[in-house]
């Protein structure tokens, strides 16, 4: 090869590399953007007799300063960062509804029980019953107002699902195209690389995989396979699939989303596939903490609903008559799944509030062995409660029975037992002379007794009838017997010593009499102290008309105190204390990890940067270089022709 194409070669790879200096510095600041090089390598050379010369250079290849591990793991920090960025901000609004401690539920709930013993301390004052249904009024209206804020939640989370299932289509569509304008140009290119189609798609593919978590798999002509979840396919070379979104099968009011096939078939994929990207930190906010806190906040209203009302109906009111639910009482929910083959229609009741979780329930009918079995599980802990072959069936305070039709193998239904218990809230009294604040019953010590027993105030339980009492009982002291007689006919009566020693003793039959002692029956006891003597009698009546009675009242409001639920070991305070807890510490848990995700992912981005990024001054430095180079070729070439010319003058 000449000198003059020697040089020539020299100048087209100065060339070659200003312009892809050139164009490093034109998208210095372009997202995605991998920092290119010419690669230059030797012409060889010609072997001649006095040995070998070279004949100039080329560029072999314009290539990606590219690291795929590292833009793997951006890939993957980007998107671990992007669920708890996705949680963080939706569990900060329920830690700050649930922590305010001037109007939130925790307050209302003492206003709420101080009331109770106001009316305890007057139970004649009108304005002290007033104040007592204004206060259940706000304590209603506050659960109310939190239910709605949290379904509220749900509705914002649904809204940004269907949201992202747009752009997740969108980016997987441009993937595709991309996957095969790349394979169309490297086969063009005769294998060359087509560099900034790659930044395109691999900016992309870190985009999609901030929405939701993807795993890459590329094929030996350089086309991406992306996978979302367990293993779905989304993009498939130049084919992509998309994702549907619209009402759980299992859930109406819950946003799912299905995979949309190439033929068109239509799969709900579960929650639990979305493991990263915004959607997945939606959708285990919407599992851990927004279904869980709501289900809390029904079970404290339904808890306190039917503990309210069952000592509110053991009392009596202004008139003398029992009182009656205070409150109304919230339903359980139970939805059919879209895809069930029967008609079985289930409806759900609450047995006991004291037994009730936070859970909701996901109960299959099966068939074992040629018979119909309902398997119920508990959706916090995937704990199966119970196998059951007929109906009704009982688990954890809820009682499941057929409303109608019949089931078949492979059937599903959702419970959620205290999901609307905040929702349904609302108060029963509003006529103050209607508050049961009397006790139903009041004792009395016959005048001319010449004992110094004394019959103190019953009470009543969870027995005591609705019309009890057709008449007064009269209880007589037998001194030589030590007995006590008088008790209703046939009516059973159990004695309970200090010691908690019970004994009872058959309807009609006298029972022994022990100072201090309890003597219980037909849902009442009494207790009668002092030593009575023979022939003395004491009474129990029902109370006419309770106007200065405020025992009821008085154990209305001792409800505060009283373990009444998770099994009779929490009070209502200590139960929405623990909800409270239970948030905060896991949004400060997901605020934490937040931090520490940012710090990895920017440690992540510095290094690939380090690799990939576009440096200015090393820019500058190379433009420089390289424009010297050019110019010496340039001079090679002067050269060669000034030689030639000097030729064909010697020729001349």
């Amino acid at each position: 090869m000449s000198l003059f194409n020697t040089g020539l070669s020299g100048l087209g790879v100065a060339r070659s590399a200003l312009m892809t200096t050139a164009h490093n510095t034109a998208n210095v600041y372009t997202a995605g953007y991998s920092r290119q090089v010419s690669l230059i390598s030797s012409n060889g050379a010609i072997g001649l007799a006095n040995g070998f010369v070279g004949t100039g250079a080329r560029v072999t290849t314009v290539a990606r300063s590219y690291d795929a591990y590292l833009t793997s793991q951006l890939q993957g920090a980007e998107a671990t960062g992007a669920a708890l960025s996705s949680y963080e901000s939706q569990i900060s609004r329920i830690d700050s509804l649930l922590a305010d401690k001037t109007t939130g539920l925790s307050p209302l709930m003492q206003g709420f029980f101080s009331a109770a013993q106001g009316v305890a301390n007057t139970p004649a004052d009108p304005a002290a019953r007033q104040q007592l249904i204004s206060s259940a009024q706000a304590l209603a209206n506050k659960f109310r107002a939190t239910d709605v804020y949290l379904s509220d939640l749900n509705t914002s989370v649904n809204d940004q699902l269907r949201g992202s299932v747009g752009e997740i289509n969108n980016y997987a569509s441009q993937i595709a195209k991309l996957n095969q304008q790349i394979g169309q140009m490297t086969g063009i290119a005769g294998g060359q690389p087509p560099n900034d189609l790659l930044d395109q798609r691999d900016q992309l593919v870190g985009e999609l995989g901030k929405l939701v978590d993807v795993k890459v798999l590329e094929q030996d002509g350089g086309k991406f396979n992306v996978f979302i979840g367990n293993g779905q396919s989304l993009v498939l070379g130049d084919q992509a699939m998309s994702l549907k979104a619209g009402p759980s099968a299992a859930d109406p009011t819950r946003t799912a989303l299905s995979l949309v096939g190439i033929n068109g078939t239509v799969t709900e994929l579960a929650d639990s596939v979305f493991t990263g990207g915004s959607v997945g930190g939606l959708m285990a906010f919407r599992n851990e903490t927004l279904t869980t806190t709501q289900n809390a906040i029904g079970r404290l209203a339904m808890s306190l609903t039917s503990a309210f009302n069952d000592q509110h109906k053991l009392g009596v009111d202004l008139k003398g008559a029992l009182g009656g639910n205070f409150f109304n009482t919230a339903a359980a929910g139970v939805f059919s799944n879209a895809h069930n083959n029967g008609d079985m229609v289930l409806g759900a009741s609450i047995t006991d509030t004291a037994q009730l979780g936070i859970s909701d329930y996901s109960v299959e009918v099966k068939d074992v062995a040629g018979t119909l079995t309902y398997s119920v599980t508990r959706l916090t802990d995937k704990q199966v409660v119970g196998n059951f072959t007929a109906m009704p069936i009982s688990f954890d305070g809820v009682q499941l029975a057929l409303a109608s039709g019949t089931a078949q193998a492979g059937d599903r239904f959702l419970v959620q037992p205290t999901r609307t218990g905040a929702r349904d809230l609302d108060v029963l009294v509003l006529d103050p002379t209607k508050v049961a604040a009397a006790s139903p019953l009041i004792a009395g010590n016959t005048a001319g007794n010449q004992g110094s027993g004394a019959l103190g105030a019953p009470t009543v339980g969870a027995g005591y009838p609705a019309s009890p009492l057709a008449a007064p009982v009269t209880l007589t002291f037998d001194s030589a017997a030590g007995m006590l007689s008088g008790f209703p006919a046939g009516s059973a009566v159990t004695v309970t010593l200090a010691d908690g020693t019970a004994t009872t003793y058959g309807a009609g039959t006298p029972v022994p009499y022990t100072a201090g002692a309890s003597m219980s029956f037909d849902g009442i006891a009494v207790k009668m102290t002092g030593a009575p003597a023979d022939g003395d009698t004491f009474t129990i009546q029902k109370n006419a008309g309770g106007v200065s009675d405020g025992s009821n009242a008085l154990l209305l409001a001792a409800l505060q105190k009283k373990n009444v639920m998770d099994g009779g070991s929490t009070t209502f305070g200590g139960s929405f204390a623990q909800l409270v807890s239970s948030v905060g510490n896991r949004t400060m848990e997901i605020r934490t990890a937040e931090k520490t995700q940012t710090a990895v992912t920017e440690q992540i981005r510095a290094s690939r940067d380090s690799i990939s990024g576009v440096n200015q001054d090393e820019e500058t430095a190379n433009l420089l270089m390289f424009q010297q180079m050019y110019q010496a070729n340039a001079r090679v070439i002067q050269t060669a022709s000034t030689i030639f010319d000097a030729i064909l003058g010697i020729r001349n």
